[in-house]
């Protein structure tokens, strides 16, 4: 069986894996219900049960824009916008925070421009715009309105805050009060990182108990483009320890609203490379909840969390702590954050293959530097593991194209009588002792590890704008010139002429078209894919030669 009978195979398999998981999705089993009431624990160690029903309302504009109104003494109203944009520079983030809600509205990636040919135009993950959305949210919740939502006022110290040279945290404080409560809602900054600290700091100055809830949640339309050839999933996702890692995509969010207690866990937003993700406390009580406004337009899609109700005593303090990521898949650093955030570098159910496969590929690459050079280190690990299985496969193939003329003339002499043809090729199979599926199992075994493979390389943010070589100047997007699919086609071909050639006119008419029509396939996949299989291919066209070479010169 030569590579291109292997591809076949290998599609076939992920594309039933694919079917698998849409059907898991679509009819699999759901998150638990919830109770009418959730038990939450105040500061006190008192417990007292909140509404479920009571979710953040959403704004009827993605921008949510806000004006303040005055009337002058001739009975003029004039208004006045009560939003700012705090702005924040990190050394590898820019942030703009509004100043209604305390809403993070915008973050770009320092590190992470579009495009190789514009540098200094750094991608936008979190952004707000009439089109497109993708924010993060949180606030307070109190029965009495005396809580800010992400829609009430803030007041803010200054409009720009810069993270100084050698200063390893930045602090941006918001402040809201009414009738005696006051709530400082902080952003903490670090140095070379995307996680934030999120604190909401309550003081009861007033001569009432006060209770309330933090909720946090993320809110996104649909992506605008995706891409239809290399499939990546774009939508929310939740962690915890009973329900492990779930996909809740913007359909299932319109088909109906989740409402699901957990403990710990986190929620996030994912798409190819890229997540934010809201983290509570891993030993917290918390309501996993979903909102989908198709009113709007665009519509949006929210996950958010709900905490436990926190009392706060006349003349006391309580505080509110979460932390927010937003930034790259990078694997290690979502190890070190929170248990199974790495899940969301999604390589599907062969996670137990890939992990260790992008363990071995960064491997690689610091010691060499070049993700290219890597990625074909990695092939050669790979092929070295499997050579005995490929060997075996070669082998047997190498055996039928050296009788494949006696089956020719076989055939010839049967014509059309199918049983006496087969007799015949069993008896030669049996004197000539070749196992015609020798050629096929060792290769299926491999299957799920090329696979594997396949996902390792397409999920890892590494490959990104990661150059290889001369005009290849990124490892994530197709070859601009289609050398590497042009050689992968030229290899298909070399190795279906070291293969026996197939019985039936039309398997070998079909065989002849599959290297030109994966060429045109493999035009447009990302090139360290790509290059990956050329390697492969090369590989064993050297190991399938020697093999054949050697069979065929070897005394009958």
């Amino acid at each position: 069986m030569d590579n291109s009978r292997l591809f076949l195979f290998a599609a076939l398999i992920f594309v039933a894996m694919l079917l698998y998981q849409q059907w898991q999705a679509d009819y699999g089993p759901g998150p638990a219900p919830v109770s009418e009431a959730e038990t939450t624990v105040d500061s006190s160690g008192q417990q007292a049960a909140i509404d479920i029903d009571d979710l953040p309302e959403q704004a009827d504009s993605i921008s949510g824009s806000a004006v303040s109104s005055t009337t002058s003494a001739d009975g003029q109203i004039t208004q006045t916008p009560t939003q700012q944009l705090l702005r924040i520079d990190t050394d590898v983030v820019q942030a703009l925070i509004d100043t209604r809600g305390g809403v993070l509205r915008s973050l770009k990636l320092k590190k992470y421009p579009t495009s190789l040919e514009q540098p200094d135009d750094w991608l936008e993950l979190a952004h707000s715009d009439q089109n497109s959305a993708h924010i993060l949210q949180s606030g307070l919740r109190n029965k009495q309105e005396l809580a800010p939502t992400h829609h009430s006022t803030y007041q803010a110290e200054q409009l720009e805050y810069e993270l100084a040279e050698g200063q390893d945290e930045l602090v941006v404080p918001l402040r809201w009060n009414r009738d005696g409560i006051e709530v400082v809602k902080s952003y903490h900054f670090r140095r070379g990182d995307y996680l934030i600290d999120v604190k909401h700091r309550v003081e009861n100055k007033s001569a009432q108990d006060w209770q309330g809830s933090e909720y946090r949640q993320i809110q996104r339309t649909r992506p605008l483009e995706t891409s239809r050839l290399l499939y990546t999933y774009t939508g929310s996702v939740y962690y915890n320890e009973e329900a492990k890692y779930e996909k809740v995509d913007f359909d299932d969010m319109e088909d109906s609203q989740l409402k699901l207690e957990s403990t710990g866990g986190w929620i996030a937003m994912i798409q190819h490379y890229f997540l934010s993700a809201w983290i509570p406390g891993q030993e917290d009580q918390n309501l996993v909840y979903t909102i989908a406004n198709t009113r709007r337009n665009p519509a949006t899609y929210t996950i958010g969390l709900r905490s436990q109700n926190l009392l706060v005593p006349a003349g006391g303090s309580g505080e509110f702590s979460s932390q927010l990521f937003v930034g790259p898949k990078i694997v290690n650093r979502l190890e070190e954050i929170a248990p199974g955030l790495d899940l969301t570098v999604d390589y599907g159910v062969l996670t137990f293959l890939s992990k260790p496969l992008y363990w071995l590929l960064s491997w690689y690459h610091s010691f060499v530097g070049n993700w290219g050079v890597a990625i074909i280190l990695l092939t050669l690990t790979v092929k070295a593991l499997f050579y005995k299985l490929s060997e075996t496969s070669y082998r047997s193939m190498a055996k039928m194209r050296k009788v494949s003329p006696r089956l020719k003339t076989l055939k010839e002499r049967y014509g059309d009588d199918r049983q006496k043809m087969n007799q015949a090729m069993m008896e030669l199979y049996k004197t000539e002792k070749i196992n015609p599926m020798g050629g096929c199992l060792p290769i299926l075994v491999q299957i799920p590890v090329f696979i594997a493979l396949y996902w390792a390389l397409l999920e890892s943010v590494d490959l990104r704008q990661a150059p290889f070589i001369f005009w290849i100047k990124d490892l994530s997007v197709m070859d601009p010139y289609f050398v590497l699919p042009i050689l992968m086609g030229i290899s298909m071909v070399i190795q279906q002429k070291l293969n026996p050639p197939p019985p039936d006119p039309i398997q070998a008419k079909i065989m002849m078209a599959l290297p030109f029509v994966f060429t045109i396939f493999f035009a447009f996949f990302p090139a360290g894919l790509v290059l990956y299989w050329v390697i492969n291919n090369v590989l064993s066209i050297a190991q399938q030669w020697v093999i054949t070479k050697r069979i065929e010169s070897a005394p009958k």
